[in-house]
């Protein structure tokens, strides 16, 4: 026992999910790309031709994302990108889990934040908490990864002896990614997410499923060579998980005697970015040092490249030029 005093979660006054007003709901799903310029269509192009080398190669292409790809409705056109074939792995943090859920179940998601911390209310939600931690304590049982988990609840219904409705569940880029079949890894942060202040939140078995998600994305990076990885709108999440997962496979492929240096890392944001990354880090008075997702994977080899772009350009317009 620790022996310093826990906060004691069975006194909070949990509401449902109903009570919530919520700032998204399905209006805000798109399946196609707003239109985009000459030069826009030309970054795009690029992207698109490493995509096809690598699925001619049989080479991973993974593709990470923030919980704003969701809530700018982009999720129809990753999921036809899974469905293309062009999505080996994916990559995401616990909103982006939780605003899926959220939208396949309720049809809305976001809640206001400001208006909600002040009430002393912010994500003590009824039905995120208690159902997206039942799918991960069972899933920790079970030696599944946090994504595959929330997956497999929002695709069957099912958790436990628990029945749910997810009428929503065909823009679930988490449900979908379960019954494609693609691993999907939901690496989270301690206390970052709203289901983290609920009852029902069992540290252990968080622990463990996102860490098993850890291990998963690491695999799936140990087999990059030729590949791509493509991070959109994450700007924390993705390059820090990327970077230790690269780390451990080049290990074992140099411990394999085998080749993991030809590979191509794109990131699309919408921060302006002028600074050249081949020449290296730029000097720390520079505001470019500190964009984390271009610094950090700059480091990372293989050919890399910086796209400043709406990412529902960015994926709408990707997700048209493949066939």
């Amino acid at each position: 026992m620790s022996r310093y005093e826990l906060f004691d979660r069975s006194k909070l006054a949990v509401k449902s999910l109903d009570e919530r007003d919520s700032k998204s709901d399905l209006s805000i799903m798109i399946d196609k790309a707003p239109e985009v310029s000459e030069e826009e269509h030309g970054l795009v192009k690029q992207v698109v031709d490493e995509l096809m080398r690598a699925k001619n190669a049989n080479a991973p292409i993974i593709i990470a994302y923030g919980a704003h790809l969701f809530k700018n409705g982009c999720s129809p056109m990753l999921i036809s990108l899974m469905r293309k074939g062009y999505v080996q792995q994916l990559l995401t943090n616990g909103a982006g889990v939780i605003h899926d859920f959220e939208m396949s179940m309720a049809g809305k998601t976001e809640e206001d934040v400001r208006r909600y911390v002040s009430e002393g209310q912010f994500g003590l939600w009824e039905e995120t908490g208690r159902y997206i931690n039942e799918a991960i304590v069972t899933g920790a049982a079970q030696d599944k990864g946090l994504g595959e988990a929330v997956g497999e609840l929002i695709s069957t219904g099912f958790v436990g002896k628990l029945s749910l409705g997810f009428p929503n569940r065909k823009y679930s880029i988490v449900g979908s990614a379960y019954e494609l079949n693609v691993p999907l890894s939901a690496c989270v942060g301690i206390g970052h997410d709203i289901i983290h202040t609920h009852p029902a939140c069992d540290g252990a078995a968080l622990g463990k499923t996102s860490y098993t998600d850890f291990l998963i994305f690491a695999n799936t990076v140990s087999r990059l060579q030729h590949g791509v990885m493509a991070s959109v709108g994450s700007a924390i999440m993705a390059p820090m998980v990327f970077e230790k997962s690269l780390s451990m496979a080049k290990n074992l492929a140099r411990t394999e005697n085998r080749q993991l240096d030809d590979y191509s890392i794109f990131v699309n944001d919408i921060q302006p970015g002028t600074w050249d990354w081949a020449k290296g880090d730029p000097p720390k008075n520079n505001p470019a040092y500190f964009l984390r997702f271009c610094k950090s994977f700059s480091r990372m080899g293989g050919r890399f490249s910086y796209i400043c772009m709406d990412n529902r350009k960015f994926l709408g317009t990707l997700e048209s030029m493949l066939a």
